[in-house]
């Protein structure tokens, strides 16, 4: 890594991406497990030509809207003295191309970076392939550090983590007011909360995760498709995975039924105790499941930390929990529910269980409270358990 002295002061750098960070929090249930991350086209004036944040998972980096914005100004790669990033670039392919790539075919010749990648794997590699490539480097820490930006990044790389990977898992559900999952019978057909623009916006987040996830109770209670629909985006469908220990699952459940128009679905995978009943096993086989067998836990149904390995080996980093309250209480109580995002409807009363006592139950961090048509919605990070 070289470094040279440049007529851009560092202090303007550092006021830049202190404003990038603080602006790409706004993005962090969107995006989580990934870091929260910032960049900008600077001039050698110190202004901001362009800029750009990684909006949510799967989607382009910073770094790549970033220099997109620039390229649509009409201003030219030479104009930009530095691009400011507020975290080291990444340097491997994953859902997306390596950025340190992108930044040696734009041609722009220093790059700010205001921290490093936690993941020791990575940690200095995207800064010693670009300094080896003549990229001049410079370095600010402390202006966005990555435990304010994104400190469930930082969770997300702890060693445990590490040492057993498993999917960043949100749980999303609508209740009442009484936190009841299920409405009165005489409002929404017995079954429906959220509003259509609620509706909409999980549409969204179901295009924006790898696995959709469900118990078989949830199957055979409401039937549901579990598919993506517009707004959503139909190009990448997530996988379906139902946990269902005695393979309960009907094969005429819809989820099992193709994709009709506008909708998209991924595969359907049934996660089974080993030693399942095998007739049942051969007849979700034939309606076009895919039924996995795995280590039952201490109770004898499907392992949760099994289930969720195995959906780690197949490629799923972020998984949507979309469940009844009997499995999103047991992987609460084990510990593996990473966000939360709830719709509460404009409904009083409900039928069933109430999620009320679970959610005063536990440190919600970084806690956003929003509205979308006329439900409330809590988003927040799974904190410690309180009682």
């Amino acid at each position: 890594m070289t470094s040279t002295v440049v007529s851009l002061p560092r202090e303007r750098l550092a006021q830049i991406l202190a404003d990038l960070g603080e602006r790409a929090r706004a993005h962090r249930f969107e995006i989580a497990p990934n870091p929260a991350v910032g960049a900008a086209a600077v001039a050698a004036d110190g202004r901001v030509l362009s800029e750009g944040f990684h909006q949510h998972f799967g989607g382009p980096h910073a770094e790549v809207e970033a220099l997109r914005a620039l390229e649509a100004s009409g201003a030219r790669p030479d104009d930009v003295h530095t691009l400011a990033v507020t975290l080291e670039p990444c340097s491997t392919e994953g859902k997306t191309p390596a950025c340190t790539d992108l930044i040696l075919r734009s041609g722009v010749r220093r790059v700010a970076v205001a921290d490093l990648d936690p993941d020791p794997r990575h940690r200095g590699r995207a800064l010693a392939i670009l300094g080896e490539h003549g990229v001049d480097v410079q370095t600010y820490g402390g202006v966005a550090p990555l435990e304010r930006v994104s400190p469930h990044f930082t969770r997300f790389n702890a060693y445990e983590r590490l040492r057993r990977p498993r999917p960043w898992l949100v749980a999303k559900w609508a209740q009442t007011r009484s936190g009841h999952l299920t409405p009165p019978e005489d409002v929404g057909e017995g079954r429906w909360i959220s509003s259509p623009e609620s509706l909409r916006e999980v549409q969204l987040l179901r295009g924006r995760v790898d696995a959709i996830v469900t118990g078989v109770g949830t199957v055979r209670a409401d039937d549901p498709r579990l598919t993506v629909r517009f707004p959503g985006s139909l190009e990448r469908p997530p996988m379906r995975v139902v946990l269902d220990s005695e393979l309960a699952t009907p094969p005429d459940a819809r989820l099992l039924r193709p994709a009709e128009r506008g909708e998209a679905g991924g595969p359907v995978y049934v996660l089974c105790r080993a030693g399942a009943d095998g007739v049942r096993h051969r007849a979700l086989v034939a309606a076009g499941a895919r039924v996995h067998p795995l280590r039952p836990g201490p109770d004898g149904r499907v392992h949760l930390r099994e289930a969720l390995e195995w959906m780690w080996r197949f490629g799923v980093r972020r998984a949507l929990l979309e469940s009844g309250p009997t499995l999103l209480g047991a992987f609460f109580d084990a510990g593996f529910v990473d966000q939360i995002r709830v719709y509460t409807g404009d409904v009083v009363g409900g039928r069933g269980d109430t999620l009320a006592p679970l959610l005063s139950s536990y440190e919600w961090l970084e806690r956003l409270d929003r509205e979308v048509g006329p439900d409330s919605v809590l988003e927040a990070f799974v904190g410690r358990k309180l009682r």
